[in-house]
């Protein structure tokens, strides 16, 4: 048996429902990768971050309000020193250079489209703290209300745990559920979850659904996770607790021709982590 016949696949009329309701979200998440915006050499690369922007810019056109979870602080800020991240401090430190590389060039590209971004750092205990949450979440409002796209990163200057453990992955999940927005779209530099690693792979295939078949796909993912593909299996994680919430969710290529228009006009695009029925007052 086949990688690919160990995952059993996902009712279609389901996935049908689940793209139908990614496509209507009204308030999106969107997570960019560290990869999704650096080169090879772990400077920004502008390019990449202005076909991210351009993407985001067609939700907004759509009159949807969007969220940006933005990894990239730690390698730009090794693209400007050249400096490794050998140890903790070294990234902490790196990330404080780079974060302002990294607003800078949102700002500039943003700017094209006369749409005003704000920035907002946070770590695990602004989430986990109600009154640092209430804040947070209150924050945030008030920016969609008036119409800024919030870019969100990690505190990665003081978020010693978040730093070594799931980073920007599990911190878009935990912002989709706590505002309990309608749609987590993670961007990454593979087109979505596969039955290998489709770097190494040749034969590795997208996985179009996660559902009830969970169980096989994370075996799977686990299976083919290497140094160099690791960061999926927390993508994976945090697509499926966001699923598990009622919350489509989807992974999908950075690199997608315009991936974000796609995902809102319903076309399956990467993988799609099919929510769960949400519990109704009779």
């Amino acid at each position: 048996m086949s990688e690919t016949d160990a995952v059993e696949a996902v009712d279609p009329d389901v996935v049908a429902r689940a793209r139908t309701r990614a496509a209507e979200a009204d308030h999106v998440i969107v997570k960019a990768g560290t990869n999704s915006l650096t080169d090879e050499d772990s400077r920004l690369d502008r390019v990449k971050l202005d076909k991210l922007v351009a993407d985001i810019m067609d939700l907004r056109r759509r009159g949807k309000d969007v969220i940006l979870v933005s990894s990239g602080a730690v390698g730009a800020g090794m693209g400007r020193l050249d400096h490794g991240t050998e140890q903790i401090e070294q990234s902490q430190a790196l990330s404080t250079v780079g974060q302002g590389l990294l607003m800078r060039h949102y700002t500039q590209s943003f700017d094209r489209y006369d749409q005003t971004v704000a920035q907002i750092l946070v770590t695990g205990k602004d989430l986990d703290t109600p009154e640092r949450f209430r804040n947070f979440t209150n924050t945030v409002e008030t920016l969609l209300e008036w119409g800024v796209v919030p870019i969100i990163n990690e505190n990665d200057a003081v978020a010693t745990e978040e730093l070594r453990i799931g980073d920007n992955d599990m911190l878009s999940a935990s912002v989709a559920i706590g505002l309990d927005v309608d749609l987590l779209v993670t961007l990454t530099d593979v087109g979505g979850v596969y039955t290998g690693n489709p770097k190494h792979d040749p034969d590795a295939e997208l996985i179009d659904a996660v559902g009830a078949n969970y169980d096989s796909v994370r075996a799977l993912v686990d299976d083919s996770t290497t140094a160099a593909f690791g960061g999926i299996q927390t993508k994976v994680e945090g697509a499926r607790d966001v699923s598990e919430r009622g919350i489509p969710a989807i992974i999908a290529g950075s690199a997608d021709p315009d991936v974000l228009d796609r995902i809102a006009t319903g076309t399956s695009v990467g993988t799609i982590f099919v929510p769960a029925e949400r519990e109704t007052d009779d």
